[in-house]
């Protein structure tokens, strides 16, 4: 019997010691944890941001009509380096 209970505050205070290991580790590394999940959060929000910004400004734009050249859309002829037949140049 007193077997089984040494076994058992052996293993109380192992369990114990590990408890109190990880918050020290965890107190210790709290920086380096919070900047890393900082940097995490901040990656996926760009990413969902990057993502959506096309669409979202793609709605947003309104149509925009063509606007006429100097001419009023109207190519005189003879114009150098214009093909003929192609209006607006």
């Amino acid at each position: 019997m007193q077997k089984v209970i040494n076994c058992l505050a052996v293993l109380s205070f192992l369990g114990t010691a590990s408890i109190i290991g990880g918050g020290v580790y965890v107190y210790v590394q709290k920086d380096a944890i919070l900047d890393g999940v900082k940097e995490k959060a901040t990656e996926a929000v760009m990413e969902a941001v990057t993502g959506a910004l096309p669409e979202l400004v793609g709605g947003m734009m309104p149509e925009m009509p063509s606007m006429p050249g100097a001419t009023g859309g109207a190519v005189p002829a003879g114009v150098p380096g214009v093909p003929a037949g192609i209006p607006g140049f």
